[in-house]
């Protein structure tokens, strides 16, 4: 039996989120919007995603809401990629994600996210074991750990190579 493109007989919040982010890609792109990164060919180079599956999967984003398309430039029309609220919402998705990405297939420290106020690394609910309670997604510091590749081909991941807190955007230089 053939798998199904969808989930419409799942009665399930799981289910009918999946019909959203579940696709292959999505919840990288989404990821790297909450590093900062807006702009198409940022996310192209950094993601190493054909171009046809970048712009279907900016086009789902931006029509469920998730993410926001603003004009940066006139001539020529430029657009960049901003999360709303609705995807700023998946960063405790994207954390307890990528925890358990890390616990389970990485043998090294990646990347780590602190508490900008005070630089203490978060707890495993996004919470600040510190200061008590979670920290707001702005507030947050993403750190580069020891795994990372330290001379990186491309330019988002040179970037990220240095402290940088979460939804800033991202400046890359000219590709």
């Amino acid at each position: 039996m053939a798998l199904g493109k969808d989930y419409a007989t799942q009665q399930c919040s799981i289910a009918r989120a999946l019909e959203i982010v579940g696709e292959r890609w999505t919840l990288l792109v989404v990821r790297d919007a909450l590093y900062g990164v807006r702009r198409y060919n940022d996310f192209l180079v950094h993601l190493g995603i054909p171009r046809a599956v970048l712009a279907a999967r900016l086009q789902t984003l931006t029509a469920e809401g998730i993410l926001e398309k603003r004009r940066y430039q006139q001539s020529p029309p430029r657009d960049e990629y901003v999360l709303t609220d609705r995807g700023i919402a998946l960063w405790p998705t994207l954390r307890a994600l990528g925890l358990w990405g890390r616990e389970h297939y990485t043998d090294g420290l990646l990347r780590s996210f602190r508490h900008a106020d005070c630089g203490t690394e978060l707890g495993p609910y996004g919470e600040c074991p510190a200061c008590g309670g979670v920290v707001p997604v702005g507030d947050v510091v993403m750190w580069p750990g020891p795994g990372l590749d330290r001379d990186p081909a491309d330019p988002v991941s040179r970037v990220l190579l240095k402290p940088k807190r979460l939804l800033e955007p991202l400046e890359t230089e000219a590709v």
